[in-house]
């Protein structure tokens, strides 16, 4: 097994040679090597421990044994596609279907959830027979052509890129940042609504409306939590138009948030989708994902005339370690951790909010948990260059933690679903001395306004962790006694 057949820099030289420059790596000034992981915890090539606050794809622990083992055992025994029979098969898709209400019953296995949305929007075109989409401003469904084509977060990225005709974007349902927001007496409605009009819009010219896809939780959109009741009233216009209503859980799904097990539940019991796609978190790192749906859909889809078959979509390995990954989860209680953890952390954040002035909003459900860092309480200014501080100065603490949403500017915790309290203590405790520097350096105060004046001396424009430019505080270990200065955003 090969753990660190190079040195850093010459992984660094080959990725450079080999792999596609359009690929980011996290911390691209400084990257990390990683080799190996347990648990929460990653190690790098020289031994050193991470504490993983990203990781939602190694959801029930990296590395975890039982997962490990029921992959090594059922490949020594077999491998092959679903058009043989294998209990495997049948039996995962009965335990998948039991955490889901009854009308969904199909499932589809796939690969990836870029996979599963994709076919997603397959049946509903097929099932429909009606081609427009409706997604929301700043969502992300993933990496392949169809998708990318409703998934405004990567496709305002491109400056010269179109939106397609048939995609129609309704406002992200944010009650803090958007445009209706928390003291609105009734915000899932407002945002409802602003379906309801591009629907009609819609059928003014010529569309006909096939589906309304929506992470149940926006997590590439900063961590947004849609106020109950929204996607009740989404889908009772969108079937009304004809369509049908796709819940993406590959973000949020299998117990994350705590309360429920998929997070379309948590608008309530009267509330099913007609399709559900599943994705990273399904596999704990093997390549999984799977769509489900009604017996309606799935015959309609059928009745097409074409075959589907995908070659390594629900294979017998992958059906094994897709059940232990069930097993340890309810083994191992970890939606009640995620539950209790994630509520834990979530009181400690509340209070840094109280005593942080750039801590403007914190949002969570379970271990799917947003902390929207602004300069200004009131104009709610993106903070997104002290996230990025804050991401960097965490690294050097060894805690690896993220910033999203459309300004990066909304701390993203979505760790294994083993974290711990302790684990929350820590995390907790270094962003709390982090802003502490920040806000000093910026003589901040609750409650003023963060005045920002340009510094005298150039430092040089470092790229965020996820390889996009940081605007503003630039990162460098002399920057937390200094104010952040001010630089222009650039695009890549």
């Amino acid at each position: 097994m090969t753990t660190g057949m190079f040195d850093k820099q010459k992984t660094i030289e080959l990725r450079k040679k080999h792999i596609g420059p359009s690929c980011k790596i996290f911390f691209s000034h400084d990257p990390i090597k990683i080799v190996r992981a347990k648990g929460q915890y990653m190690y790098d090539e020289n031994g050193e421990q991470y504490l993983d606050c990203i990781n939602n794809v190694a959801h029930v622990g990296h590395s975890h044994p039982d997962v490990v083992k029921a992959g090594a055992q059922q490949m020594e025994l077999l491998n092959t596609n679903s058009r043989f029979l294998h209990d495997n098969l049948v039996c995962y898709a009965q335990r998948l279907q039991a955490t889901l209400p009854d009308k969904l019953s199909v499932c589809y296995f796939v690969n990836s959830g870029s996979e599963a949305n994709d076919l997603a929007l397959r049946l509903a075109w097929q099932y429909t027979g009606h081609k427009d989409i409706i997604t929301l401003d700043n969502a992300y469904h993933g990496h392949i052509s169809s998708v990318i084509d409703i998934s405004p977060y990567k496709f305002h990225q491109l400056s010269d890129a179109e939106q397609k005709q048939f995609v129609h974007v309704a406002p992200s349902p944010d009650v803090y940042r958007g445009k209706y927001r928390v003291d609105h007496p009734d915000p899932a409605t407002a945002y409802a609504d602003e379906v309801k009009d591009l629907i009609r819009k819609a059928h003014e010219k010529g569309g006909k409306i096939g589906a309304f896809i929506a992470e149940s939780l926006q997590s590439c959109g900063g961590q947004v939590i849609p106020p109950a009741g929204y996607f009740q009233k989404v889908a009772e216009y969108v079937r009304q138009a004809g369509g049908v209503f796709i819940a993406d859980e590959v973000q949020v799904g299998f117990g994350r948030v705590g309360s429920h097990f998929w997070a379309f539940q948590l608008q309530g019991e009267d509330f099913v989708p007609d399709i559900v796609t599943m994705g990273k978190p399904i596999g704990n790192g093997h390549p999984l994902s799977c769509v489900v749906t009604t017996k309606e859909v799935a015959e309609a889809f059928m009745s097409s005339g074409m075959e589907y078959f995908n070659t390594f979509g629900g294979n017998p390995v992958s059906c094994a370690i897709g059940l232990a990954v069930l097993d340890v989860i309810e083994k191992e209680d970890l939606q009640g951790n995620a539950l209790r953890v994630g509520g834990y952390l979530t009181k400690l954040l509340e209070k840094q909010k109280e005593k942080h002035p750039l801590v403007g909003d914190i949002r969570a459900c379970g271990l799917f948990v947003g902390v929207e860092l602004v300069r200004d309480r009131v104009k709610l200014t993106p903070a997104t260059a002290e996230a990025q501080e804050i991401i960097y100065r965490l690294k050097e603490e060894h805690i690896l933690l993220s910033a999203d949403g459309p300004h990066r500017n909304v701390l993203k915790f979505k760790p294994p679903m083993c974290f711990s309290q302790e684990d929350a203590d820590l995390v907790v405790e270094k962003i709390d001395h982090i802003l502490t520097d920040i806000e000093k350096a910026l003589d901040l105060h609750l409650p003023n306004i963060v005045n920002i004046e340009n510094g005298g001396s150039k430092r040089k424009l470092l790229t965020d962790e996820n390889g996009h430019h940081a605007n503003g505080l630039v990162h460098s270990k002399e920057s937390t006694q200094r104010a952040p200065q001010q630089t222009k955003r650039l695009r890549t």
